[in-house]
């Protein structure tokens, strides 16, 4: 990391900024697409506002057997991220967006949020629910 990114990075976080490191693994039936997919799935999360992504380390493509039942092999990729979020409604709308494996929140030690950033998150998370079952892919189902 530049000096000039090292700076702007540490102010963020002293402003509140929550920073935190992630995984993101992208699994595809070719080496190629695998990559390919990673890479603009990362492309597209850097466009986001709020957000700045500091470090980003691409592993190799590594291939898997029996990823699926009916799928004999498959080719795994995996991105570290290291970025820092506005809030944590925004590292909410990150997670739910872009699916990362694993995700730890690096700073700050505590995290106080008001109300409205909690509503925030809470209409976030409704959201994701309405556009899953506007999908047929799920929902709430409600009983009367």
């Amino acid at each position: 990391m530049d000096k000039k990114t090292e700076d702007k990075v540490k102010k963020r976080v002293k402003e509140g900024w929550l920073k935190v490191s992630l995984m993101i693994e992208a699994m595809a039936i070719s080496k190629e697409t695998a990559e390919s997919a990673l890479k603009k799935h990362l492309e597209k999360m850097e466009r986001e506002k709020n957000m700045l992504i500091y470090k980003k380390d691409f592993k190799g493509v590594e291939e898997v057997e029996k990823p699926l039942p009916n799928i004999p092999k498959g080719f795994s990729q995996i991105v570290d991220v290291e970025l820092v979020a506005e809030n944590f409604d925004k590292l909410v709308f990150i997670v739910m967006n872009y699916g990362p494996s694993a995700i730890e929140i690096l700073e700050p030690d505590n995290i106080k949020i008001d109300i409205g950033e909690a509503q925030g998150i809470l209409n976030t998370l409704a959201a994701l629910v309405h556009r899953f079952a506007a999908l047929g892919a799920g929902g709430m189902i409600v009983s009367s």
